[in-house]
């Protein structure tokens, strides 16, 4: 009997969680990131991935934010995810994603440098990320970017690279009005308890004093489950089941990186 209640408490809470997001989606939501409050001003945002279908996977709560808030957001992508072979297969699932997601094509670059192709274990120069990033900057006249924390939501060292070659680029541009936020990692026993985990995402948020942080909630999950979708040769049975369970797909948290 005590397994049934346990399976019982788990369920009741998932509704309740999947409520929490549905009663935000109706109503304006609280969250002030990037809110000045009456003089609220669309910004230039400048979302950095490592490959195609990170934008879906880890980024899509603070995506659907920024577009529902009318902010002009990018996508920059360091590299066609080509480890498997498959990287102008992925390009164009990316392409389809970003539609999905209401980000122009236009406003979504995809890299294939020679020095920066997907893989565990491909190190990537944080000088050349960091000037690559610093002209996509310059060109679209960003002035937010939003990337990894320095573990990255998986680990992947890719991710981890991309977090550090924002971070050289704030050191490098510390006179330019650059502000540079990153999507905080959540532990292993928080990655897999799906929506459950906007409960702990709130408090931790609010708790947090070291630096300035906002919980995000997806307000359109049905938004990001075809996004993800689009990535048709990367959409298999695990995959499904990281989107579904993975607390990446209801919240997100962001910190300013400083």
């Amino acid at each position: 009997m005590a397994w049934i209640a346990l399976i019982s408490s788990v369920l009741v809470l998932w509704f309740a969680s999947l409520c929490k997001v549905f009663l935000e989606s109706l109503s304006a939501s609280k969250a002030s990131f990037l809110n000045d409050g009456a003089s609220s001003r669309r910004r230039n945002v400048l979302v950095v991935i490592a490959h195609p279908d990170d934008e879906s996977m880890f980024f899509a709560p603070v995506i659907n934010y920024l577009t529902s808030r009318h902010h002009n957001v990018h996508i920059l992508c360091m590299s066609t995810g080509n480890a498997d072979g498959m990287g102008s297969i992925r390009k164009e699932e990316l392409y389809l994603a970003s539609v999905v997601l209401k980000i122009p094509t236009q406003q979504v670059k995809i890299l294939d440098h020679p020095d920066l192709q997907d893989g565990f274990g491909k190190v990537w120069n944080w000088n050349l990320l960091a000037s690559i990033i610093d002209d996509e900057t310059r060109t679209h006249s960003i002035d937010v970017i939003i990337a990894f924390d320095d573990y990255g939501i998986s680990g992947h060292c890719n991710h981890c690279d991309v977090h550090q070659g924002v971070r050289k680029l704030l050191h490098d541009a510390s006179g330019r009005h650059l502000e540079a936020w990153e999507i905080v990692s959540p532990n292993i026993v928080r990655k897999y308890i799906g929506p459950v985990d906007i409960w702990l995402s709130i408090l931790f948020s609010r708790l947090t004093k070291d630096r300035p942080s906002y919980c995000l909630l997806n307000l359109d999950l049905r938004k990001s489950y075809a996004a993800m979708a689009q990535h048709s040769s990367q959409w298999v049975w695990f995959r499904k089941l990281f989107v579904t369970f993975s607390s990446c797909t209801y919240v997100t948290t962001v910190k300013k990186i400083v």
